[in-house]
């Protein structure tokens, strides 16, 4: 970058600048040359404005059906209209602002939002729409201004603004309702942000300085919480932070306590700021959707009993679990789902031909297992027989109470994790045999110490195989619903073979109340990211479903269907011309850097400008954020 002060629009030197008016910035050059005229850079910057909501708003209506991933992100927005909690792995902002549009919009989140090509008939979608179209349309601008800041040249500026405007990839990602226009649109604030700052680094601690370095966190804030992969521009940001605190730090003539008075400046605005920030959304995510909603299964217990209409919310139920109890069990890890049963049957070839056991994520009647003595009958809760405790190494049978088939297991491989054993129902009416028999270990209980619901944690260690009742995460083919594998593995230690009872009914046995339980703020928050980190590394692509790897993206090499139905058909692709024209730009900068290196080792002088900015916001930030997709390693819907 130029050592000189910025501006989105020429001003003369002599009335901005702090510096000696003997010593010219590369912006003064510029003018006395007479490179830039202010009337001119206005008519350009009018122009490539004029244009960009000309071809950003053309039309934006059309088609008038759900495109490609609306179906997800308009639902989501509308949950945040009706306040119902859900499940997402990204961060909530970019979900919030769509909900904000529609709600400006008079959008009333009563539109199902199915499946791609659904019309939208009568409902408001054109507000969200419009929202992401602008938050995308302002990209042009964006990039226009951050190459003027950064070289005050306006041919270059201006290519820049014009590569982005006439890219149609670019146009029709930012047109429908996604999260990739605002994710787009906080990465390039940020970088102009960062921009402007440093072109004030004269006028440090001045207002304009402070103003765009808390800017700069603002937008770094925006760009993680819409999605995760935003945090490739903090590393930038911070890569130029430590840079100017090392020059800083060099220059001799100043005490050491003006570089700690930098770096305060710079962990005040760049660290504690946005996490203030990011917080912050996070806490109004949390009390606006504080209803009952389609996510709550993905998260615990205790997490549960803070949504209104969640069976759990202000729900009572017995501390200690007896035999004959009604039981719902959930998988302690994060994100885990409940355990769970139904008619259907292991395909041939698949172990026994026996009832399938999984793991689910919604709650159902299939998920009620009724807990015995391994040993002899046991009456459902209303006997009147005396009452009888689960206690920490019991030896218990679970019955699946809709079909009456014991929990089972036997040296059988599981479906798709081969190394272990497969779990299945078995018998009939609740008789079954030995493979049915598990004990009951509390993690960290006392001998003989009583089960209770939500509190502790347990593992069901098979009798006879001596494996461990657990899940795998991993989802089973159509014949298993693409519900969760349930195996039991010989690994006694496997972190995911650990559960806890949500649901526990025995009238006979005196209730507590569950707001026992609730979590404050903070246990929340870090729930939250659990069940989002673990959520995205557990994304696959389905059978069938096109996929590409990050190489492939430079080279242009295939685009994504839109919209494929009848009528108007929608094809994601950018343009060739500019994308494969961006990588001659890129060998022929690899190539300026090998002249660069070979004039450093022959000692001949650069100016400041060349020096330490030549890396720095030229290839590095494409190499930091793409590395970032080779580094995840994930299969990518085409």
């Amino acid at each position: 970058m130029p050592k000189a002060e910025g501006s989105d629009a020429p001003a003369t030197a002599a009335s901005r600048s702090t510096e000696p008016k003997s010593k010219k910035t590369h912006r003064d050059t510029a003018y006395d040359s007479g490179k830039t005229s202010t009337g001119l850079w206005w008519t350009l910057f009018g122009l490539i404005l004029i244009t960009t909501a000309a071809t950003r708003f053309y039309k934006l209506d059309q088609p008038d059906h759900i495109c490609w991933d609306e179906t997800h992100f308009g639902k989501f927005g509308g949950y945040y209209i009706n306040r119902t909690f859900f499940f997402d792995v990204h961060p909530p902002l970019g979900k919030m602002l769509i909900g904000l549009f529609g709600y400006l919009d008079g959008y009333n989140a009563t539109f199902a939002f199915e499946k791609p090509g659904d019309k939208y008939e009568d409902y408001p979608y054109m507000g969200m729409r419009a929202g992401c179209a602008i938050m995308g349309a302002l990209l042009v601008p964006l990039s226009f201004l951050t190459v003027w800041e950064m070289t005050f040249s306006l041919p270059a500026a201006t290519f820049a603004g014009v590569l982005i405007l006439l890219d149609h990839g670019m146009l029709t990602l930012n047109r429908y309702i996604l999260l990739d226009p605002p994710l787009l649109f906080f990465i390039s604030a940020s970088v102009y942000t960062t921009v402007k700052f440093h072109n004030q680094r004269h006028r440090a601690f001045s207002f304009p300085w402070w103003f765009w370095l808390s800017a700069t966190g603002a937008m770094l804030v925006g760009s993680v919480a819409v999605k995760f992969v935003g945090v490739f521009v903090v590393f930038l940001v911070g890569f130029r932070a430590i840079a100017d605190l090392w020059e800083i730090l060099g220059d001799l003539s100043r005490p050491v306590s003006y570089t700690v008075e930098h770096f305060m400046a710079r962990a005040l605005c760049l660290i504690a700021l946005p996490i203030v920030l990011y917080m912050g959304i996070f806490y109004i995510h949390l009390r606006v959707l504080y209803l009952s909603g389609p996510g709550d299964g993905y998260f615990s217990s205790a997490f549960q009993t803070h949504l209104e209409g969640n069976f759990l919310h202000n729900a009572s139920t017995p501390r200690e679990v007896a035999y004959g109890s009604l039981l719902t069990l959930k998988n302690s890890i994060t994100g885990g789902g409940y355990l769970h049963s139904h008619m259907h049957l292991y395909p041939a070839g698949v172990g026994a031909k026996q009832q399938q056991v999984t793991t689910y994520s919604h709650k159902d009647g299939n998920n009620r297992w009724f807990i015995k003595k391994f040993n002899k009958p046991t009456p459902l809760w209303n006997s009147t027989d005396s009452i009888e405790l689960v206690r920490n190494g019991d030896l218990i049978r679970l019955e699946h109470r809709p079909t009456r088939r014991n929990l089972h297991s036997h040296k059988e491989p599981a479906p798709v994790s081969r190394k272990h054993y497969q779990v299945t129902g078995y018998g009939e009416n609740g008789t079954g045999d030995a493979n049915d028999v598990w004990r009951l270990v509390i993690e960290g209980g006392a001998e003989n110490e009583p089960l209770e619901t939500m509190r502790h944690k347990f593992k069901l260690v098979h009798y006879l195989q001596n494996c461990v009742l657990s899940t795998t995460k991993k989802t089973l083919p159509k014949w298993g619903y693409e519900q969760q594998e349930v195996t039991c593995n010989p690994n006694l230690r496997d972190a995911a073979a650990v559960w806890n009872v949500e649901d526990n009914r025995f009238p006979r046995l005196p209730n507590v109340s569950f707001s026992a339980y609730k979590l404050n703020f903070f246990q929340r928050f870090f729930e939250a990211h659990a069940v989002m980190f673990s959520g995205n590394a557990g994304l696959k692509p389905k059978d069938g479903e096109l996929t590409s790897r990050p190489w492939m993206w430079p080279i242009n090499l295939r685009g994504q269907f839109f919209s494929a139905g009848e009528g108007v058909k929608i094809y994601l692709l950018g343009n060739p011309i500019i994308w494969w024209s961006n990588l001659v730009f890129m060998a022929f900068y690899l190539t300026l850097l090998v002249v660069k290196s070979i004039r450093d080792r022959r000692d001949i002088i650069s100016s400041p400008h060349q020096k330490g900015e030549f890396l720095l916001f030229s290839l590095v930030p494409f190499f930091i954020n793409n590395s970032s997709f080779f580094v995840v390693r994930r299969d990518y819907e085409n």
